[in-house]
């Protein structure tokens, strides 16, 4: 095995950060940039813009005159802090405890967030209308496949401690976004399935018709920096590989090997 060392700072940063009322957002994402250029004021995590984009694209024109827009991204703390008071004073503080995180405790903070809608003439910038038939229902089950997943599902409010979001799609990438859809996780679910896999024992494997990923967490150690183990390829080659902070506790590893290419061992 290859070993690398990550720092522990990045424990609160990556794609598969968990962001909630227990576990809020150190810093925020300096990685932005515009959905499109006809929404240049929404911004997104430079990588989750581009695979929005895709998704958006892959069901339009599906369903008639039918349009998705984008209603909000990435906000700054200031941002979450006026929508949060603001929501307080207009909706009530039970209206608010439902669908306004408090600010730190946002995910629009991250970048990784996105609110959609369906086109109109008014749209409820906290609520907005995302419906689970049309043009909205055939992008929830494309978005998997481009990373993205319905953050808070109805059922699932005990865990998340939010009311049920349709309109709400967080990017982790794939393929833990098929994974999550798959096995009806929502992201604290998924964080803690993780724990169970390893770099020395049982690795979560998926495959694709491209690729296979091999992934498992490493907890992360009481110094500065923590040792991850990564298997090799059969060839002596190492694998292209991602790390994530989970902004608890540890790092998140996934390993890509294209098909073909059997995985390594020691």
């Amino acid at each position: 095995m290859m070993e690398i060392l990550a720092s522990n700072e990045n424990i609160y940063e990556g794609k598969l950060i968990l962001v909630n009322n227990d576990f809020p957002l150190h810093g925020e994402s300096a990685k932005l940039m515009p959905i499109n250029e006809k929404y240049p004021h929404i911004l997104l995590y430079n990588e989750a813009a581009r695979m929005l984009e895709c998704a958006l694209e892959s069901v339009k024109g599906t369903d008639g005159n039918e349009n998705i827009v984008p209603v909000s991204g990435w906000r700054s703390k200031k941002e979450q802090t006026d929508i949060y008071e603001s929501s307080l004073k207009e909706n009530g503080a039970e209206f608010t405890a439902k669908f306004v995180a408090l600010p730190d405790h946002s995910e629009h903070q991250t970048g990784l967030a996105i609110d959609l809608g369906i086109e109109k003439e008014s749209i409820d910038f906290i609520c907005p209308d995302f419906p689970y038939e049309g043009i909205c229902g055939k992008f929830r089950t494309a978005a998997p496949q481009y990373g993205f997943i319905e953050r808070y599902r109805k059922g699932k409010e005990n865990i998340t401690k939010i009311a049920p979001e349709p309109w709400h799609f967080r990017y982790v990438g794939f393929p833990h976004s098929a994974i999550i859809s798959e096995n009806d996780f929502v992201l604290e679910e998924y964080i803690e399935y993780l724990k169970q896999f390893s770099a020395n024992g049982t690795r979560l494997e998926y495959d694709n018709d491209r690729t296979r990923f091999e992934i498992f967490y490493a907890q992360s150690e009481k110094a500065g920096s923590t040792k991850i183990m990564l298997p090799y390829h059969t060839d002596g080659a190492a694998p292209a590989y991602e790390i994530s902070g989970n902004n608890a506790d540890g790092f998140i590893i996934t390993c890509a090997y294209k098909r073909g290419i059997e995985k390594g061992g020691q």
